[in-house]
């Protein structure tokens, strides 16, 4: 028979508690040294990822969402009388109807231009927002606040906010994950998805949507040629050593978090030389789901590529996928290389618009039928809309008035919110900025966008600045 004392029970019973306190303490702080460590949410949410599709150039919405009849009505009248206005690049032409004919779709009776057909067999899914509006009308600023909220470059992004308050429940991929259009980056460039003063690990992961066995899907992530002998064992060999160093330099230094995160980072880079090739391989995608996107067209199956990723991506625990429909604009090309259509609209819109309206129709078909539209918010917006005054074949730049719509979890599929005036000039009735698109957006994620805030040069900041507000009345 085994007799304890009451002392030596008390010392082994507070041994055996303070072995638990330690390994508590421990795993709290491996806990605090991933910034990527998933967090709870401000209350319940509605949906757990963000497929976001941006629209650079400026879509105009008089001829895609935004049905104006008495603009068609005063086809050829001068729309500025007085003459006191002056546009972004020119003086207002005449007034001018949609390019393309609208019609009412769906159960909800919303009117959507034949610009986009396969779009408009959605629009039960879809909630728009017709009333929103920026700041600039220049593309770069324009741009970055849409993304970020300010009008200034070196604001977090939406994408980075989002991983930053809720960080990741996918260990092999990016939190937050960005795929350009295959013509290059957008006005702003990769500005557009950056951190800012935010961790630099929040930013966007650029992520090549081509296919090319020249072309890595993330650009450095195989080791150059002059590496080419570790191979095998002898690679595995290097980094374990790697490892263990890694490991004993960490803990002598427990307090030291950075160094956590850092590893971290490296043990994230070499799962990606495994998930990042799985992940933008499609081939074993069936054939209807290719077609269905349509991949193997010339010029709608880059974006349609694209669209098929972020679903990819999102069925493998990627929080936040941003979607650029267009690029940087060069004169060097006929058609624009986005939806800037100041010279011919009805060509540069039509190209676009076939692309746009097969991806992301294929995007929010395709959610839905592996059960992941409830529980992913789709957003679709551009930086400005444009002018309902001619300018020649084309339209100038308006920051007064665009539509971006949504979808997905949380979202009441069917319903419109706010208005531009007669002629879609300006936002009329419940004006819209970014604020009020990204608070939504996050309090569908379980995010309270006041209380969502980094301390930065000794003010707390937001998303939504000091703005912004939840559309309740998309909510589902």
């Amino acid at each position: 028979m085994i007799t304890t004392s009451r002392r030596e029970f008390l010392n082994r019973l507070g041994g055996g508690f303070g072995g638990l306190a330690l390994a508590t303490m421990l795993n709290e702080a491996k806990a605090d040294s991933n910034p990527l460590a998933v967090k709870p949410t401000h209350h319940p949410a509605k949906a757990k990822a963000v497929i976001q599709i941006f629209c650079p150039g400026g879509l105009s919405h008089i001829d895609s969402w935004d049905y104006r009849p008495e603009l068609t009505a005063r086809q050829g009248k001068p729309f500025d009388p007085d003459g006191k206005l002056q546009f972004f690049a020119s003086k207002p032409g005449d007034c001018q109807g949609s390019y393309f004919p609208f019609r009412q779709h769906g159960q909800c009776g919303r009117w959507i231009s034949d610009l986009f057909p396969n779009l408009a067999t959605c629009v039960d899914d879809m909630a728009f927002i017709h009333s929103m509006q920026s700041k600039s009308a220049l593309h770069g600023p324009a741009m970055f606040m849409a993304n970020s909220g300010f009008i200034l470059p070196g604001f977090p992004s939406m994408g980075a906010w989002v991983t930053y308050g809720l960080g990741s429940e996918c260990e092999d991929l990016p939190a937050f994950v960005v795929l350009p259009d295959v013509r290059g980056l957008p006005p702003g460039g990769v500005i557009n998805w950056g951190a800012g003063f935010l961790p630099a690990v929040h930013q966007g992961t650029t992520l090549n949507s081509v296919s090319k066995a020249d072309q890595p899907p993330i650009a450095d992530l195989f080791p150059p040629q002059s590496y080419a002998h570790l191979k095998g064992q002898q690679e595995q060999d290097s980094r374990d050593f790697l490892v263990l160093l890694n490991r004993q330099h960490a803990a002598d230094r427990l307090g030291n978090t950075d160094l956590e995160a850092r590893i971290s980072a490296y043990e994230m880079a070499a799962r990606l030389q495994l998930s990042a090739p799985e992940v933008t391989d499609i081939t074993n995608e069936s054939a209807s789901t290719m077609a269905l996107y349509n991949v193997d067209h010339e010029d709608i199956g880059p974006f349609g590529r694209q669209c098929l990723l972020a679903r990819r991506l999102v069925e493998r625990g990627v929080r936040f996928v941003q979607i650029y429909c267009g690029a940087e604009n060069t004169t060097a090309k006929k058609i624009r290389p986005n939806w800037d259509s100041h010279e011919d609209l009805v060509r540069d819109h039509g190209y676009w618009g076939a692309i746009l309206d097969t991806g992301a129709s294929a995007l929010l078909k395709d959610l839905k039928s592996h059960g992941l539209l409830d529980s992913t918010l789709v957003i679709c917006t551009t930086e400005f809309g444009r002018q309902p005054a001619s300018q020649g074949k084309g339209r100038d730049h308006n920051p007064g008035a665009f539509t971006a719509w949504l979808a997905g979890g949380g979202i009441r599929g069917g319903v419109a919110y706010g208005s531009t005036d007669e002629l879609g000039f300006q936002a009329a009735e419940n004006p819209c900025y970014s604020y009020d698109l990204h608070a939504t957006a996050l309090h569908l994620l379980g995010l309270d966008h006041e209380k969502l805030s980094f301390y930065n040069n000794g003010i707390a900041r937001r998303l939504t600045d000091v703005h912004g507000h939840v559309i309740q009345e998309i909510l589902a």
